[in-house]
Protein backbone atom coordinates (compact mmCIF):
# COMPACT_ATOMS: atom_id res chain seq x y z
CA UNK A 1 0.00 0.00 0.00
CA UNK A 2 1.54 2.99 -1.08
CA UNK A 3 0.60 6.52 0.77
CA UNK A 4 0.66 9.19 -2.13
CA UNK A 5 1.26 13.21 -1.76
CA UNK A 6 1.16 15.67 -3.72
CA UNK A 7 3.78 18.39 -3.29
CA UNK A 8 3.82 21.05 -6.23
CA UNK A 9 1.23 23.18 -7.66
CA UNK A 10 -0.62 23.30 -11.34
CA UNK A 11 1.60 25.74 -12.96
CA UNK A 12 3.63 25.04 -16.10
CA UNK A 13 2.38 21.12 -16.01
CA UNK A 14 2.24 19.23 -18.48
CA UNK A 15 -1.81 17.88 -19.78
CA UNK A 16 -1.01 14.42 -19.39
CA UNK A 17 0.89 14.49 -15.72
CA UNK A 18 -2.04 16.98 -15.18
CA UNK A 19 -4.46 14.48 -16.32
CA UNK A 20 -2.24 11.55 -14.61
CA UNK A 21 -2.97 13.36 -11.42
CA UNK A 22 -6.41 14.05 -11.75
CA UNK A 23 -7.28 10.28 -12.18
CA UNK A 24 -5.43 9.74 -9.11
CA UNK A 25 -6.96 12.16 -7.14
CA UNK A 26 -4.78 14.65 -6.55
CA UNK A 27 -5.61 17.49 -7.33
CA UNK A 28 -4.19 20.32 -4.78
CA UNK A 29 -0.79 20.55 -2.78
CA UNK A 30 -0.45 18.51 0.51
CA UNK A 31 -3.07 16.37 -0.54
CA UNK A 32 -2.72 12.54 -0.21
CA UNK A 33 -4.26 9.53 -1.21
CA UNK A 34 -3.52 5.98 -0.51
CA UNK A 35 -3.32 3.37 -3.47
CA UNK A 36 -2.62 -0.20 -4.15
CA UNK A 37 0.76 -1.37 -5.64
CA UNK A 38 -0.35 -3.05 -8.91
CA UNK A 39 1.38 -1.89 -12.44
CA UNK A 40 -0.71 0.45 -13.15
CA UNK A 41 -0.28 3.05 -10.21
CA UNK A 42 3.25 2.27 -10.58
CA UNK A 43 3.16 3.77 -13.82
CA UNK A 44 1.41 6.50 -13.37
CA UNK A 45 3.28 7.02 -9.98
CA UNK A 46 6.84 7.17 -12.26
CA UNK A 47 5.15 9.52 -14.67
CA UNK A 48 4.42 12.62 -12.80
CA UNK A 49 7.23 11.65 -9.94
CA UNK A 50 8.51 15.56 -10.75
CA UNK A 51 5.11 16.59 -9.03
CA UNK A 52 4.61 13.80 -6.04
CA UNK A 53 6.37 11.82 -3.24
CA UNK A 54 5.31 8.50 -2.39
CA UNK A 55 5.99 5.49 -0.49
CA UNK A 56 5.37 2.27 1.77
CA UNK A 57 2.53 3.41 4.52
CA UNK A 58 3.11 1.31 7.65
CA UNK A 59 0.27 0.04 10.39
CA UNK A 60 0.98 2.74 13.05
CA UNK A 61 0.83 5.64 10.85
CA UNK A 62 -2.27 4.55 8.88
CA UNK A 63 -3.85 4.25 12.48
CA UNK A 64 -3.36 7.57 13.28
CA UNK A 65 -4.52 9.38 9.83
CA UNK A 66 -7.77 7.46 9.78
CA UNK A 67 -8.13 8.94 13.37
CA UNK A 68 -7.10 12.44 13.01
CA UNK A 69 -7.98 13.16 9.29
CA UNK A 70 -10.08 10.39 7.89
CA UNK A 71 -13.32 11.71 6.65
CA UNK A 72 -16.98 11.11 5.63
CA UNK A 73 -18.76 13.00 3.50
CA UNK A 74 -19.98 16.08 4.32
CA UNK A 75 -16.62 16.89 6.61
CA UNK A 76 -17.47 14.32 9.33
CA UNK A 77 -14.72 12.46 11.42
CA UNK A 78 -14.46 8.50 11.11
CA UNK A 79 -16.40 7.42 14.03
CA UNK A 80 -18.00 4.06 15.89
CA UNK A 81 -21.63 4.36 13.88
CA UNK A 82 -19.99 4.51 10.86
CA UNK A 83 -17.40 1.76 11.56
CA UNK A 84 -21.02 -0.49 12.69
CA UNK A 85 -22.40 0.23 9.21
CA UNK A 86 -19.53 -1.41 7.64
CA UNK A 87 -19.44 -3.93 9.81
CA UNK A 88 -15.51 -3.50 11.22
CA UNK A 89 -15.06 -3.39 15.08
CA UNK A 90 -12.37 -0.58 15.62
CA UNK A 91 -9.53 1.62 13.52
CA UNK A 92 -7.32 -0.23 13.72
CA UNK A 93 -9.18 -3.05 12.76
CA UNK A 94 -9.87 -0.72 9.42
CA UNK A 95 -6.38 -0.15 9.05
CA UNK A 96 -5.09 -3.84 9.18
CA UNK A 97 -7.81 -4.65 6.44
CA UNK A 98 -6.92 -1.86 4.18
CA UNK A 99 -3.07 -3.20 5.09
CA UNK A 100 -3.41 -6.36 3.77
CA UNK A 101 -5.81 -5.94 0.49
CA UNK A 102 -8.95 -6.83 2.06
CA UNK A 103 -10.76 -3.56 1.42
CA UNK A 104 -9.41 -0.57 -0.45
CA UNK A 105 -9.91 2.51 0.73
CA UNK A 106 -11.49 4.94 -1.81
CA UNK A 107 -14.21 1.55 -2.36
CA UNK A 108 -15.52 2.14 1.31
CA UNK A 109 -19.09 3.99 0.80
CA UNK A 110 -19.22 7.78 1.70
CA UNK A 111 -15.92 7.81 2.82
CA UNK A 112 -13.71 10.89 1.10
CA UNK A 113 -10.76 9.03 -0.80
CA UNK A 114 -8.06 11.57 -0.19
CA UNK A 115 -6.72 13.22 3.58
CA UNK A 116 -5.94 16.78 3.36
CA UNK A 117 -2.62 17.78 5.01
CA UNK A 118 -0.99 20.60 6.34
CA UNK A 119 2.50 21.50 5.30
CA UNK A 120 4.82 20.12 7.03
CA UNK A 121 6.61 21.21 10.30
CA UNK A 122 9.86 22.59 9.49
CA UNK A 123 8.98 22.81 5.56
CA UNK A 124 9.92 20.89 2.38
CA UNK A 125 13.84 20.82 2.07
CA UNK A 126 13.33 21.20 -1.83
CA UNK A 127 10.20 20.79 -3.77
CA UNK A 128 12.11 20.66 -7.54
CA UNK A 129 14.67 18.34 -6.13
CA UNK A 130 13.87 14.11 -5.99
CA UNK A 131 14.74 12.55 -2.91
CA UNK A 132 17.95 10.93 -4.29
CA UNK A 133 19.20 15.17 -4.47
CA UNK A 134 18.26 15.73 -1.04
CA UNK A 135 15.07 17.01 -2.15
CA UNK A 136 10.91 16.01 -1.35
CA UNK A 137 9.83 14.36 -4.94
CA UNK A 138 9.71 10.43 -5.80
CA UNK A 139 9.68 7.21 -4.18
CA UNK A 140 10.88 7.95 -0.80
CA UNK A 141 10.18 4.13 0.76
CA UNK A 142 9.71 3.84 4.68
CA UNK A 143 10.68 8.14 5.17
CA UNK A 144 7.08 8.56 3.81
CA UNK A 145 5.65 7.65 7.53
CA UNK A 146 7.89 10.58 8.83
CA UNK A 147 6.66 13.03 6.43
CA UNK A 148 3.30 11.90 6.93
CA UNK A 149 3.56 12.69 10.87
CA UNK A 150 5.24 16.11 10.52
CA UNK A 151 2.20 16.98 8.18
CA UNK A 152 -0.37 15.99 10.70
CA UNK A 153 0.73 17.96 13.44
CA UNK A 154 -1.83 20.61 14.39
Amino acid sequence: MYAVIRIRGRTGISYDIEKTLKLMRLTRINHMVLINETDDMKGMLHKSKDYITWGEINRETLIELLKRRGRLMGDKVIDEDYLKKINVKSIEDLADMILEGKITYSDLPGIKPIFRLNPPVSGYKSTRRSVRENGDLGYRGEKINELIRRMMVM
